[in-house]
């Protein structure tokens, strides 16, 4: 069962905009509708560009490109994926503010993704002078081979092709190195925008009030740490996401009237002004925990903790309620309510289809995974075991 799937099951409008289950045969070729949504998902029309021929390069072609920032009004349909995907969100927010039920609605951006296709201007918000490099650059001497990958679909892209980088180490050139980073934050900056008119709508429509809102990623993202690139492996850097939560009158007093709790901020206006920084917690949660969470914030039944084994258990769940964790207030308050950090534990894991690094290291298919590698991450240390892996 889907979090959607348990809402819907559950009295909610359900509705899914671009990204958000992986497309293919993860969520069985439907974005699993009709299980998961009250009607079938919406996924931008320009969505079919983005791996497409459609970066500038400076011999006045078109390319594939890693880099590519862009100017919209050229690309085809004169839009990008997560632009429309914003469009529609706020469509249905519309809809939904003249509804009698309560809604769930998901909005997938595919930004930050490669390659980096986003509007040319936000990289005025991060000139290349000031780019710095990882602050570990090169492969560790006594990194296990196991652990290593090989950034595959980076290599697969043209000017990255045009630097003819050894495999499977590289390095990539320092200079393509910051061009790398500057479009990485330049691509967040671009999806931050979205987030935020998304956000505006909500307070302009008077949902602000009513609707807890939860913001995450599926992966984070290697940025020439010990000259790693990309996402495939069990390093902290490719396994720790953003996970920030507002729930109306619990992390934020509830907006007065004419109150706006998300004005939209424009990057580009000097006079804009900074928001306040939520609340932070440096205590260690799993995106398992987002299932019992959202279910508590919003009223429904927190299923019951899985047995082990779980297969003759039609719903149970493993994650943690953060429910807890969701309080105005200071910690210095009730410096019980969190238990002891150092229990604090997550975990995560990434196949390999070998020991050494290859051609399919970064994405075996499930018949060629050979060894499993297991991270668990406490407080203070983080331990990674590979071990043999039987796929059947």
């Amino acid at each position: 069962s889907t979090i959607p799937q348990y809402f819907k099951e559950n009295g909610y409008v359900t509705m899914s905009v671009g990204k958000v289950f992986h497309p293919g045969i993860s969520s069985n070729h439907s974005d699993d509708y009709p299980y998961s949504w009250s009607f079938p998902p919406y996924h931008p029309s320009s969505e079919k560009y983005e791996n497409t021929k459609t970066c500038k390069g400076q011999d006045g072609k078109l390319h594939a490109n890693l880099l590519c920032p862009v100017d919209v009004a050229d690309v085809p349909e004169g839009t990008l994926p997560d632009k429309q995907s914003t469009e529609e969100a706020i469509r249905l927010l519309e809809k939904m503010k003249t509804s009698a039920s309560p809604f769930f609605l998901a909005v997938g951006y595919h930004k930050p993704h490669i390659p980096f296709r986003y509007p040319k201007e936000f990289q005025k918000l991060y000139p290349l002078e000031n780019i710095t490099l990882a602050p570990d650059p090169h492969v560790p001497d006594s990194l296990p081979p196991v652990a290593y990958n090989p950034w595959m679909d980076i290599r697969e892209r043209e000017d990255v092709q045009a630097l003819n980088i050894s495999v499977p180490y590289g390095p990539i050139p320092e200079d393509f190195q910051r061009k790398i980073r500057q479009s990485y934050f330049a691509s967040v900056s671009y999806l931050d925008t979205q987030v935020g008119h998304v956000l505006s709508a909500l307070d302009d429509l008077r949902l602000a009030h009513n609707t807890i809102i939860a913001f995450t990623s599926d992966h984070g993202w290697a940025l020439g740490e010990h000259g790693e690139w990309a996402k495939y492996s069990n390093f902290d850097v490719a396994t720790r996401v953003p996970l920030m939560l507002y729930v109306p009158g619990r992390t934020a007093p509830l907006p007065a009237a004419g109150q706006k709790l998300f004005p939209y901020r424009d990057p580009f206006d000097p006079a804009s002004d900074w928001m306040d920084a939520g609340r932070h917690t440096e205590d260690l949660v799993e995106l398992v925990s987002l299932f019992p969470t959202l279910a508590g914030l919003a009223g429904l039944p927190v299923p019951p903790r899985c047995p082990i084994p779980s297969f003759h258990v039609e719903l149970c769940r493993e994650g943690q309620n953060l429910q807890k964790h969701l309080q105005l207030h200071d910690l210095e308050e009730e410096p019980d309510l969190f238990g002891n950090p150092r229990e604090l534990i997550a975990y995560s894991q990434y196949p390999r289809p070998a020991d050494f690094p290859q051609w399919n290291s970064d994405k075996p298919s499930l018949n060629d995974i050979k060894v499993m590698g297991y991270s668990i991450r406490t407080v203070d240390y983080r331990c990674t075991v590979w071990v043999g892996f039987d796929p059947s």
